[in-house]
């Protein structure tokens, strides 16, 4: 990894200026990727962007600019693991899911692609941003899920990671040892996004979408698993369940009743890759009381192919990494 290089004869402020938005527009999706996948959070995701780049501009290291990739890094490791912090410190109201963001725009792609993984990479960038993989990773702890993505997403050696989060290489070699541990059972199943799950997934949720709108509440049940649950985001902002809910009829009741409640002239539906898999985004023209305008519903599948997960986000501030309707 580059520690850094001679000192550079100082740039006109113009030339500067242009050489750090290139720098920006080649590290910004980079390190915006990372921080999601530290967080689990768009909007802080976006404020670790943004505050890495300040401190840059505002106390820049004495390096040539285009050595700079290795240094925004490590800033923004360690932003991340300060925000992780923070959350975990805070109170939420009711479940907390990551905020979604969509796949489908090939400016992303291509972004993540460029990242090009070292070969020690155990995850796939596309298998990283899943919501089975970001639920996985909050049983870790916030150092713990540093080491853990960067050496087994990004394929950083335990030399590099050590140098980016602030550790000794015994120390990242134990947090990456407990953090695979904890990781094992994800392991079991993983969700690997393949055009086969993405077409298993997208015809489920079809068919859920389907018996909702037309209220067939026995095409449903044999939809879901006997021991489906589901789990609502609303940050206590919109009507929504406060813990999760259990069981075939329940979550059956539950979303047809939802459904009818939000059929009227004006709600759109749109089926989305998001975090990739497909979900629905299900907007309100006028919503009534505590109803969400905007909701995002998700599900996963057993091995069966039957729904055994249901996860619908209310909660604005997470929905707005999310285009318009």
């Amino acid at each position: 990894m580059d520690t850094g290089s001679e000192t550079a004869t100082p740039a006109q402020p113009s030339e500067r200026t242009a050489r750090l938005a290139a720098l920006f527009r080649t590290q910004q999706r980079r390190l915006w990727g990372l921080a999601y996948r530290m967080t689990g959070s768009a909007e802080d995701a976006d404020d670790i962007v943004q505050d890495a780049f300040a401190r840059l501009v505002a106390q820049p290291p004495d390096r040539q600019i285009q050595d700079l990739g290795p240094w925004l890094r490590k800033v923004a490791s360690n932003l991340g693991i300060d925000a992780l912090r923070r959350r975990r410190h805070r109170s939420y109201r009711g479940p907390w899911l990551p905020s979604p963001i969509e796949t489908s725009d090939a400016a992303w792609l291509e972004a993540q692609a460029s990242e090009q993984p070292g070969p020690e990479a155990r995850y796939g960038l596309a298998e990283s941003v899943t919501y089975a993989f970001l639920l996985a990773l909050e049983s870790l702890g916030p150092r713990q899920r540093a080491v853990l993505l960067l050496r087994d997403v990004l394929g950083c050696s335990a030399l590099e990671t050590a140098e980016l989060i602030g550790a000794s290489q015994g120390n990242v070699r134990v947090l990456h040892l407990r953090a695979r541990r904890a990781l094992e059972e994800y392991d079991k199943s993983r969700c690997i996004p393949t055009p086969e799950l993405l077409a298993q997934h997208r015809g489920a949720l079809d068919r859920f979408l389907g018996c909702l709108l037309s209220q067939d509440a026995r095409g449903l049940e044999t939809l879901l698993a006997e021991s489906v649950h589901t789990v609502t985001d609303a940050a206590g902002e919109y009507t929504a369940l406060a813990t999760p809910m259990v069981g075939q009829l329940r979550v059956a009741r539950f979303y047809l009743r939802a459904a009818l409640q939000r059929r009227g002239p004006g709600t759109r539906i749109e089926v989305r890759l998001v975090n990739g898999l497909p979900a629905a985004v299900i907007t309100l023209e006028r919503p009534v009381r505590r109803q969400a305008p905007r909701t995002l519903l998700r599900c996963e599948l057993d091995e069966a192919g039957r729904i055994r997960l249901v996860q619908a986000i209310l909660a604005p501030r997470k929905l707005a990494a999310l285009r318009p309707a």
